[in-house]
C-alpha cells in the first residue's frame, strides 16, 4: 500500500506565494509520474502540473510561468512552488503518484492524497 501526504497549504494575499510539498511512503518499487491536481467545489477536478520520472513535467496554461513543479526522488517528494498566486487558484490542491511496488512493471499503484486548502484573499 502506498501513502501520499500533502503539507503546505493555507491562506495567501494576492501576490504571494506558497510552496505544497507531498511525500508518497509504503511499497514502492519506482515512481513514473507525481503530479498537483486542484478542484473547487460544484467543479472537476484538473491538472495543474505533472513531472515525469525523467525530469520532464507539463503545466496547465492557467499556471504557466507562476508555478514550478519539482521532485527529490531519493526523497518520494514532489514539490509546487506558487508564486503571484490569485483569487482563482483558491482550491483544494491534490497530490497524485503513479508508480510500481514491484519490479518488472508489476504492483501498478495510483494514489492519492488527502488535499490541502488554498486561499488566496485579501
Amino acid at each position: 500500500q502506498v501513502h501520499v501526504v500533502e503539507s503546505g497549504g493555507g491562506l495567501v494575499q494576492p501576490g504571494g506565494s506558497l510552496r505544497l510539498s507531498c511525500a508518497a511512503s509504503g511499497s514502492i518499487y519506482s515512481i513514473l509520474i507525481m503530479g498537483w491536481y486542484r478542484q473547487v467545489p460544484g467543479k472537476q477536478r484538473e491538472l495543474v502540473a505533472r513531472i515525469f520520472s525523467g525530469g520532464n513535467s507539463n503545466y496547465s496554461d492557467s499556471v504557466k510561468g507562476r508555478f514550478t513543479i519539482s521532485r527529490d526522488n531519493a526523497k518520494n517528494t514532489v514539490y509546487l512552488q506558487m508564486n503571484s498566486l490569485q483569487p482563482e487558484d483558491t482550491a483544494v490542491y491534490y497530490c497524485n503518484v503513479l508508480g510500481y511496488t514491484r519490479s518488472y512493471g508489476t504492483g501498478y499503484f495510483d494514489s492519492w492524497g488527502q488535499g490541502t486548502q488554498v486561499t488566496v484573499s485579501s
